[in-house]
């Protein structure tokens, strides 16, 4: 394993989607994943996730998402620079997901916008 658990923890539930399977079991917990796994609940690209706190692991069931990826390098960027990271990670306008990291905690690109804020680019999934 690598040392980014972010970009690991996502590359397993993509192959894991791509081989038709619904339930994950991640053997890594950070805050930060936790943090990406709530944006990516509430966006609906994953129905549920656990936290097993004796196993140091997380079984997380999939729901509604094609591809997910952690952005390597992580980007810090500013709100006019936003929409050219969309055109180059997401597939179309109005489909899926930018997680960038901020002063004010983790938030998906819209809301990075709304609040004219930049940030360092964390991940994507649509």
């Amino acid at each position: 394993m690598s040392q980014d658990k972010v970009a690991d923890a996502l590359s397993m539930m993509k192959n894991l989607k791509h081989a038709k399977k619904n339930k994950v079991k991640i053997k890594i917990v950070s805050k930060l994943l936790l943090n990406v796994l709530k944006i990516m609940k509430e966006k609906g690209a994953i129905k549920s996730y656990k936290v097993d706190s004796k196993d140091k692991s997380m079984e997380v069931i999939l729901g509604d998402f094609y591809d997910c990826n952690a952005i390597k390098p992580r980007f810090t960027i500013n709100t006019s620079q936003i929409e050219r990271y969309m055109r180059r990670y997401l597939p179309a306008r109005g489909i899926g997901t930018i997680i960038i990291s901020t002063n004010q905690g983790l938030m998906t690109h819209e809301e990075a916008l709304e609040k004219q804020t930049g940030g360092c680019l964390i991940a994507y999934f649509y």
